[in-house]
């Protein structure tokens, strides 16, 4: 019993480490109030462009000196070598994971892995960044990616083909909904990792969010990190919201 019950335990650590809160809030105040609430469980914070444009580089050194890992979703997407520049900057501030749009082609990708690794030639004891890239968002349905972004067929086929380019370009992962986790293993493998917006609990709003699954859903079709905004951030318990998304993800 003892065993089973220290097994529980270390899922529920392992899928708190898997879950990202994303700190979609508009400036530090608000961000330190929800984190306070959260105290206590290990999970990613992500921070996005609203709040990363208010409050800059030193909160992500002091999410960092209060020893949580941080993905900076900021999703560069420029020539090549602006891109190499910026990942060499946000390499050097420190965060575990950012992004870049794979629209942005291999060429662009690539640079990115090249500026992070500069910045860590430049810093050993920095460790290199997950780098991953943006395939879909998983508020864009079909209809919106043929009609309005001009990308023909279904879109797994564009996650799919975006995915196998992050990987040619030496990338870490990528971000897309999780009902795509399963056909980008397939196409690149189990260690490629998907990182997945598009989480939301049994009962809870779909907000503006097209390609959705639960927790549960999302891990057993082999996704690595799950993003995970307002039905923790609005919830009126919100540590009471993201110890049940983990405790779905840990049976799951």
């Amino acid at each position: 019993m003892a065993n089973e019950e220290d097994q529980q335990v270390k899922n529920r650590e392992e899928m708190a480490g898997r879950l990202m809160v994303a700190l979609d809030v508009p400036d530090v105040a608000q961000a330190r109030l929800l984190i306070e609430k959260l105290k206590g469980i290990p999970c990613y914070m992500k921070v996005g462009m609203q709040l990363f444009y208010a409050a800059g580089p030193d909160f992500i050194r002091e999410l960092k000196a209060r020893g949580y890992s941080v993905f900076l979703d900021v999703k560069m997407h420029d020539i090549p070598n602006t891109v190499r520049g910026g990942a060499e900057s946000l390499t050097l501030l420190g965060v575990d994971m950012f992004n870049v749009h794979a629209a942005g082609g291999k060429t662009m990708m690539a640079a990115a892995l090249e500026g992070a690794t500069k910045a860590v030639s430049q810093q050993p004891s920095l460790q290199l960044p997950l780098i991953i890239a943006v395939t879909q968002l998983t508020s864009t349905s079909q209809e919106t990616m043929n009609a309005e972004i001009g990308i023909d067929g279904t879109v797994t086929d564009t996650v799919v083909r975006y995915a196998k380019l992050a990987a040619e370009a030496g990338l870490h992962g990528v971000v897309a909904s999780p009902q795509e986790s399963a056909v980008i293993a397939a196409a690149c493998g189990p260690k490629f990792r998907t990182v997945t917006p598009g989480i939301r609990p049994a009962g809870a709003s779909m907000d503006d969010q097209s390609r959705v699954m639960t927790p549960g859903q999302a891990i057993r079709q082999g996704s690595h990190f799950l993003v995970v905004g307002r039905p923790i951030t609005a919830a009126a318990d919100p540590r009471q919201a993201a110890l049940t998304i983990i405790e779905e993800m840990s049976q799951a």
